[in-house]
């Protein structure tokens, strides 16, 4: 998100940090120095007119939050140093859309000549839409339960939640009729590790997935995230098929009426307008 929304940059070059962190026993023990580089996204436009610190990102708590950070923690690899504290900068410090971190390790264990070694990352909030249908059981709480731990995950903040309405099921197998909604969220998961998350709330209502299209205590699909178009084996975004499945479009167009569908261009109130009786 930071690099659609924000344009402006906070910027930490060398932070000292001694902390405990390598794969040899040794480096554990002892210790050694790191050098931290830093690059904050946010907006420094409210800050810009008002010259009150409350209205920015504090970059000498930043640089606290990192030595406390590196120095409480301890990793074998300087990529889990990295990844690990950019995920928790950013759910510490929400005025953050993404932040870069470069760790450099200047006394790495490698008997040869050099001046550093480092590893730089990139992490930020991301946009995504979920779809939420249950058509066995306590199918409201099912769906309020979902919510409830998409709110309590560290990962993910819930924004806005639509109405709940109910539909007949899609695919043609005979079952009931289906409660379904949609969630607008933010997020620091990457699409995939996302995924995983929705599987692991799923799994926790007793989802099984046996027949396709069939009932289901929970069903969590990823509609878009950010713009992206993405498709492998386990996951197609947008969502496919979505443009024709009122289910999804009620819900959405609800919530989100002029986000347009980063293939077709339409907007979700478009597509449901265009989408007639069909379901």
């Amino acid at each position: 998100m930071y690099s659609e929304y924000a344009k402006d940059e906070i910027h930490i070059d060398k932070l000292e940090v001694f902390a405990h962190h390598g794969v040899y026993p040794r480096e554990t023990r002892e210790g050694q120095t790191f050098y931290v580089n830093a690059v904050l996204y946010t907006d420094m436009g409210k800050a810009g007119e008002s010259d009150e610190l409350e209205d920015t990102v504090d970059y000498g708590s930043v640089c606290h939050f990192i030595t406390d950070w590196m120095q409480a923690n301890t990793c074998k690899l300087i990529e889990a140093v990295a990844g690990r504290m950019a995920r928790d900068i950013l759910c510490n410090y929400r005025r953050l859309f993404g932040v870069k971190l470069e760790i450099i390790k200047p006394f790495a264990p490698v008997k040869l000549p050099f001046e550093g070694i480092s590893v730089r990352v990139s992490r930020s909030w991301h946009r995504a839409y979920i779809a939420l249908g249950s058509n066995m059981g306590d199918r409201e709480g099912y769906l309020s339960g979902a919510l409830e731990a998409m709110k309590a995950h560290p990962l993910m903040e819930v924004k806005k939640v639509s109405d709940r309405i109910i539909t007949k099921p899609y695919g043609g197998v005979e079952q009931e009729d289906f409660l379904n909604g949609a969630a607008e969220i933010e997020t620091i998961l990457e699409p995939e590790e996302l995924l995983e998350e929705l599987h692991k709330i799923e799994n926790a209502a007793g989802r099984e997935r046996i027949l396709r299209w069939g009932p289901r205590t929970l069903d969590l699909d990823i509609l878009f995230y950010d713009k992206i178009k993405m498709e492998n084996e386990k996951l197609v975004i947008p969502h496919p098929d979505l443009e024709n499945r009122r289910f999804v479009l009620e819900p959405m167009a609800s919530i989100a009426p002029y986000l347009r569908h980063p293939v077709t261009g339409k907007s979700m109130k478009q597509l449901l307008g265009e989408l007639g009786e069909q379901y």
